[in-house]
């Protein structure tokens, strides 16, 4: 018995080495990079003029809603003083008009917030696709085997991002 679990141990001693030799061969051919894609929707170029034209577009609204905001707080606080004056009456008219307001203003600030977020994820979407794009064109080009997005960690020799971030940018 104890010849035999000897071959055993050898045999297997010979098939791990074989193993691990053919790892360190097809690592050696493989190429292999990374991008931080969250850093290039963060500091590109491209991400950043998005960001911009859609800050653009949706200000002028945002600036309206927030004066809303404020003339109905200013409304809320001129009725809290006066409302102790009032006739009754007048005191619930004045009342319901306030929360009619509010439930207005409360609907325009979701519909706004709903657009804005619909129209960020539309441009967000685009640039992904455009990212794609290059880091295929860079894969093909410089025959990648591998591309990851995510990593613990990411040696310098195998990050791409910069390259990846300067070939967006400089694509129309």
């Amino acid at each position: 018995m104890k010849i035999s679990s000897h071959l055993f141990v050898r045999r297997f001693a010979v098939a791990a080495a074989l193993a691990f030799t053919m790892v360190g061969a097809i690592a050696q051919d493989t190429k292999i990079g990374a991008v931080n894609v969250e850093r290039i929707l963060r500091d590109s170029n491209t991400a950043k003029a998005v960001s911009t034209k859609l800050e653009q577009e949706f200000s002028k609204r945002e600036r309206d809603l927030r004066g809303s905001a404020d003339q109905l707080r200013q409304a809320f606080e001129r009725f809290e003083r006066e409302s102790p004056t009032l006739p009754e009456a007048q005191r619930t008219a004045r009342q319901r008009q306030l929360v009619e307001q509010e439930r207005d203003l409360q609907r325009r600030q979701r519909d706004f917030q709903e657009e804005l977020n619909l129209r960020r994820n539309e441009a967000l979407q685009q640039v992904i696709e455009k990212l794609n794009r290059v880091i295929r064109t860079i894969a093909e080009a410089e025959k990648f085997d591998l591309i990851v997005q995510e990593a613990y960690y990411v040696s310098p020799r195998v990050d791409i991002t910069e390259r990846v971030m300067s070939q967006l940018d400089s694509s129309k």
